[in-house]
């Protein structure tokens, strides 16, 4: 599958260069017996970045996984990284975090890596599904695709290039009449669970979470490799604080069952007049 894997690092790298997006490739390059292991140049490269910059770091990971009950791990030359040497890799960074995971087995790295202010997306549901996994290439395509804007705005969002890659997969296994392997899930809630795809209808979740918390995909659909126009008008300090609003808002729209109509709209006003000096200035 190497000639997979490499096509869609490519479609990533041209994804990147749209974007204006500083690339780290690791994997790809042929290996000189003098190289340090993929995994040691990932952790430094991982440790060299910026912990508290308001943009996100992206982190796509695309090749074969493994799970033997009790450990998931991302294959690698030399030797594998696993999901709970990742998440200590990682324990220290507040920044906006996308995690991409789009091999076999990779499911178990939601509950290892899930957590506030984080993006994970995997192409299993568990570490059982160890077949090869395909959302990866519909992932590298779908990022730059203007079919997958789902809302119109003239933008992908990971949100969006995940439901467009999932759905395509399953399309893949149902044309095929195969059973399907693979399961994608998507977790920015923080609860370690994450949703598959066929909850949603459009961008929105239609399962709200049993313990009333926000559900997944809110902050996802923040998230955009490729910036619109009018999105780059605006500063990283005014989209941090516009998402930050909307997630407020968010919150309130899960609790209108059990507020009266007056609080509820009163929670509502403040938020939306926030929101409309940060555009206005």
């Amino acid at each position: 599958y190497a000639r997979q894997f490499k096509k869609w690092s490519e479609q990533w790298a041209e994804a990147a260069q749209k974007a204006k997006a500083t690339l780290h490739t690791i994997g790809t390059q042929d290996k000189k017996s003098s190289d340090k292991p993929d995994k040691d140049q990932l952790r430094e490269l991982i440790g060299a970045q910026p912990k508290n910059d308001p943009e996100p770091l992206w982190l796509v990971l695309m090749g074969h996984g493994t799970y033997d009950g009790k450990t998931a791990k991302f294959n690698l030359r030399g030797p594998d990284l696993s999901a709970s040497e990742l998440a200590e890799w990682l324990k220290n960074h507040e920044r906006p975090l996308a995690l991409i995971n789009c091999a076999s087995s990779s499911g178990p790295f939601i509950a290892a890596l899930s957590g506030p202010n984080r993006t994970i997306a995997t192409a299993t549901r568990s570490g059982f599904e160890q077949n090869y996994t395909r959302l990866g290439g519909h992932l590298a395509a779908a990022i730059t695709d203007p079919t997958a804007d789902l809302d119109k705005d003239q933008q992908v969002s990971l949100l969006e290039a995940f439901l467009t890659a999932a759905h395509r997969t399953a399309e893949f296994y149902k044309t095929e009449g195969r059973l399907a392997t693979e399961h994608p899930l998507i977790d920015d809630n923080a609860d370690g669970r994450g949703t598959p795809a066929d909850w949603f209808r459009g961008i929105r979740v239609t399962r709200q979470p049993e313990d009333n918390s926000l559900p997944d995909g809110l902050r996802a659909h923040q998230l955009h490799l490729i910036l619109s126009e009018s999105e780059q008008k605006l500063s990283p300090e005014t989209r941090v604080r516009r998402n930050a609003l909307e997630l407020q808002l968010a919150e309130v729209h899960t609790q209108k069952s059990v507020l009266e109509e007056d609080e509820y709209y009163g929670k509502l006003e403040p938020l939306l007049l926030q929101l409309a000096r940060l555009y206005q200035g």
